[in-house]
């Protein structure tokens, strides 16, 4: 069966061997490569800049130490940070679009970096920003029509976390190369008697709990080889007989006691420690992206790790871009902002300001300085892109209106999750509203 191409170069290996080129830039005594947008900042009269990120506490703090950072370093530049969880981020920042009220700055993804671009609200940063020392694919992965609206802030994998602590007790064994959809699915089936009542080794695939978790089914169908749930140019591609496949083998899981009941994984909140099914031992695996694994080890230091999603035929990962920061179209000061976004991604004292907190650090020659200091946590992020590499599946894009499909499907998951809706069904409706709202 033919595979899905493949990156067969890891992006944390190239990290550590390449140099950073030129490029026609001069650098500092600090390493930082000069700025295209300039030195905006220096002096001058006070220019406060509004920046909007989501994500986790660890996220949180490490980026306002860079903005603190940075006005250190530009004392007429101040910040106005707006920062949140996952679960809100999205909502707020549709409804500050429809305002047209987007902050200077703004933290976006591949689900929809096309919309909003599409619509003439991010400034196309194409020539403004060094890009030279960060790879060639994540910036691309930035560019709509042709022009770079985003640009990438860190790297990342799909992957699986699993709470190791556990696992080693129950006697399950999770190789490098992670286990396929039917060990994982055997596995809980010996381990399942062992564990306390309202305990699961799965999580349910099949139910997204949140916007753009889409994703969790995306794996299933990439391992049999039907590609990714869009063309890479842009078109429906689920797979009915695959989804209803999917669907079937859940209810089934569901039915056996293998995973949660439908009403405790929709219960679930991400990143909260009580209500986080992953967090609060409910479940033992959870896919999430492996930026997110330090916001895990942060609750319950040393108890959980990181491996390949599950595989059948086929692999079921790719790599992607954690996030790409943007710049409003209607910003005041879009100098000031692009010189900010290129020290973030240059400058290595930003670099030791944040980490691994946004995924593993995009420049080669920034993340080769903090090899020292890496924990062992960083480490992790890092190992597990080494190891989806070389069989990730060519990422291609979201086309325009696929963040809001994304919350169309977690309906309709949910709906199937407690028999409401047959697969066919499901699969129906989901089509229809793909025709209705991704152009």
């Amino acid at each position: 069966m033919n595979r899905m191409k493949k990156w067969g170069i890891s992006l944390s290996a190239i990290a550590l061997v390449a140099t950073m080129t030129a490029c026609g830039s001069s650098n500092d005594q600090n390493g930082a490569a000069s700025t295209n947008a300039g030195d905006s900042g220096k002096g001058g009269e006070p220019i406060k800049l509004g920046i909007t990120w989501a994500g986790s506490q660890n996220r949180h703090t490490a980026t306002l130490n860079s903005t603190e950072l940075y006005s250190k370093l530009h004392p007429n530049i101040t910040f106005s940070p707006d920062y949140m969880g996952f679960d809100t981020y999205f909502t707020k920042l549709a409804t500050l679009s429809a305002a047209k009220n987007l902050p200077d700055i703004i933290q976006i993804d591949t689900s929809n970096i096309v919309d909003y671009a599409q619509r003439g609200q991010f400034l196309d940063l194409g020539g403004t920003i060094d890009t030279s020392a960060v790879d060639k694919t994540l910036v691309s992965a930035g560019m709509v029509d042709g022009k770079q609206y985003g640009i990438p802030i860190g790297s990342n994998a799909i992957a699986l976390m699993y709470n190791k602590t556990a696992l080693d007790k129950l006697g399950v064994n999770v190789p490098a190369e992670g286990l396929s959809w039917d060990e994982w699915i055997e596995a809980a089936r010996k381990v399942q008697p062992k564990l306390e009542k309202g305990k699961y080794l799965l999580e349910d695939f099949s139910i997204s709990t949140i916007t753009q978790e889409s994703d969790k089914y995306e794996i299933y169908q990439l391992s049999k080889g039907k590609g990714f749930l869009t063309t890479a140019d842009g078109k429906f591609n689920i797979d009915r007989d695959t989804f209803i496949e999917f669907n079937n083998l859940f209810e089934d899981l569901r039915k056996e006691g293998l995973v949660p009941p439908a009403d405790v994984t929709v219960a679930h909140k991400a990143g909260d420690p009580k209500l986080d099914n992953f967090l609060n031992g409910t479940t033992l695996i959870k896919r999430d992206y492996a930026a997110a694994f330090p916001s895990y080890n942060s609750v319950n230091p040393g108890q959980y790790a990181i491996t390949v999603v599950p595989h059948a035929e086929h692999s079921g990962a790719w790599l992607v871009p954690t996030q790409f920061f943007a710049v409003s179209a209607d910003t005041k000061h879009p100098d000031e902002a692009k010189a900010y976004i290129d020290w973030f991604i240059n400058d290595k004292d930003a670099g030791a300001a944040l980490g691994l907190s946004r995924g593993v650090v995009v420049n080669k020659s920034v993340l080769e300085t903090l090899q020292e200091t890496l924990s062992d946590q960083d480490k992790a992020q890092i190992d597990i892109i080494d190891r989806t590499a070389p069989v990730a599946n060519q990422f291609p894009g979201r086309p325009q209106g696929y963040g809001v499909w994304t919350d169309e499907y977690a309906k309709v998951s949910q709906a199937l999750g407690f028999g409401q809706i047959d697969p066919e069904k499901a699969f129906d409706q989901l089509k229809q509203k793909w025709d209705e709202i991704v152009k």
